[in-house]
Parts: C-alpha cells; sequence; structure tokens
C-alpha cells in the first residue's frame, strides 16, 4: 500500500454509507409518524374532533425534532464545520444512532464491519469539526498488542520505551514518533486496560489504532473524550503482525496536537 496515498480519502464511501442510513432513518421517522397519527385518528375522532389535530401537532414537532437532528448530523458531515451543538450530536450517534443503525443495517444485509467503519468514519468527521487543539502533554496514542512483531522476545506492552528499534514492526517507528512529539504512548491488550490508561493519564484527546470492533466500543467508551480512530492493516490477518500507514498517524496528530519537542515522553504505563 502506497504510504503516500490520503487515506481520508478511504472514509468517504464509508461516511456516504452511514448518511444514507441515517436518510432512510429520517425517511422512516416520517413514515412511522404518519402512520402513527392516520391509524389512531379514526378513533380519536369518535372521542373529540380535536384529538386527532392535538395528536396529529405533537407528533408532527417530535418527528421535526428528530428529522432536524438527524439534517444537521448530515450537514456536519458534508461540510466538515463545526455547526451547532456537534458535541452532542456525537454523543447522540454513539448511544443511539449506532445501535440503530447496525440493527438497519443487518436488515440491509451489509456487513457489521463496514457498518463499524462507517461508524469510526463518522465520528473522526466530527472530532475534526471541533478543531480541537491540545499540547502534547494532554494527548494519548493507544496501540493495540498485534501492531508488535509476534515471536519478538520483547513485550512492550506496559512500557512501549522497551522497544530496541530493530524496525522489523510498526512499534519502533510510532515509539520514536512519540518520543519526538512528547505524547504519552501505550499498548492496551483490552478494554478495561485501555479503560484504566486512560483515567490515570486523563488526556483530552486519544489517537487510537486498532480492528474495527476495537475501535468501536473504545470510541464509545471513552466518551465524551475526543478520540480519533485509524484502522490497522492486516496483511496476515486480524490480530497477527498487523501494521500501519505512519502517515495517518502522523496527520492526525498535525491536525490536533501542537507543537513538536524532543523531550522524551512519559510511557504510559497500567
Amino acid at each position: 500500500m502506497d504510504p503516500s496515498v490520503d487515506h481520508r480519502h478511504d472514509e468517504q464511501p464509508r461516511k456516504r454509507l452511514f448518511i444514507g442510513l441515517l436518510s432512510v432513518a429520517c425517511a422512516g421517522v416520517l413514515g412511522g409518524a404518519f402512520l402513527l397519527w392516520w391509524v389512531p385518528s379514526f378513533g380519536l375522532n369518535r372521542i373529540h374532533p380535536l384529538l386527532p389535530i392535538l395528536f396529529g401537532t405533537a407528533l408532527a414537532a417530535i418527528s421535526l425534532l428528530i428529522v432536524s437532528g438527524l439534517g444537521l448530523l448530515i450537514l456536519t458531515l458534508l461540510t466538515g464545520r463545526d455547526l451547532f451543538f456537534s458535541q452532542r450530536l456525537r454523543g447522540v450517534v454513539i448511544k443511539y444512532l449506532f445501535p440503530a443503525i447496525i440493527g438497519l443495517g443487518r436488515l440491509a444485509g451489509i456487513d457489521r464491519d463496514t457498518l463499524q467503519q462507517s461508524f469510526i468514519a463518522l465520528n473522526n468527521q466530527l472530532v475534526r469539526a471541533k478543531r480541537l487543539r491540545v499540547s502534547a502533554s494532554q494527548a494519548l496514542i493507544l496501540l493495540p498488542h498485534c501492531i508488535q512483531l509476534f515471536d519478538c522476545a520483547i513485550k512492550i506492552t506496559g512500557d512501549v520505551d522497551k522497544c530496541v528499534r530493530c524496525g522489523q514492526c510498526g512499534i519502533s517507528d510510532l515509539a520514536e514518533l512519540a518520543r519526538n512529539r512528547g505524547i504519552a504512548i501505550a499498548v492496551a491488550t483490552g478494554g478495561t486496560l485501555a479503560r484504566k490508561l486512560i483515567v490515570e493519564k486523563r488526556p483530552r484527546f486519544i489517537l487510537a489504532v486498532a480492528c474495527e470492533r476495537d475501535l468501536t466500543s473504545g470510541i464509545r467508551d471513552a466518551y465524551p473524550l475526543p478520540v480519533i480512530g485509524i484502522l490497522n492493516r492486516r496483511p496476515h490477518g486480524p490480530c497477527f503482525n498487523t501494521s500501519i500507514v505512519l502517515e495517518e498517524i502522523t496527520r492526525a496528530l498535525d491536525e490536533h496536537v501542537t507543537g513538536a519537542t524532543s523531550a522524551k515522553p512519559e510511557i504510559a504505563r497500567p
């Protein structure tokens, strides 16, 4: 894979998938609201002629609120700008829309990994829209253990600084990048350890590398902390000698972390 390629373009189809599903959800909300009004209105009309109007007004207000929120989310994705309530929108996406979209996607026969990729791309877009900038001491890079060479005799889980920089896996470049920029870096073997590291380090920005499943759960667990998720590359299959495109990591850090430094970072330890 050519590392010079701007891999953010890879997110465009995934974002479009989520936008498409959101549009279907908008249509479903409007259609469902109409049915909820139309079917009971015959019985309500027998009770009082104003009841169908009142009930329809309440349903229309709720539907308008939902559709407006979804429309604002779509506009944020399309423009890449921090429109109103983007932080709250991200919370709504993470807590409520993602499970609903997963269910809708399954009904449409869409692969779960594809849906998770779409969610990660959507989350990244909303985080970028905030134009967040933090100092190096307030950032944390979280990595999966599978980036390290499987048969490496030096296990760096818990202390990335043990890496001897042999260059046979991505840990060497990532550890050097973190050291040069003064950013804490850690390898998390699971969600529990990742949460522990986040609580101890208390970052204001997290750059996480992992597979679709781990990134999705990690983004949801870390909310409201802003997380940029970057998918690892799996030429040998999942969870075994995975790799990264260093330019993706560097680009995300350039966007959100201020000032490179040659100071050695605090290595986050569990």
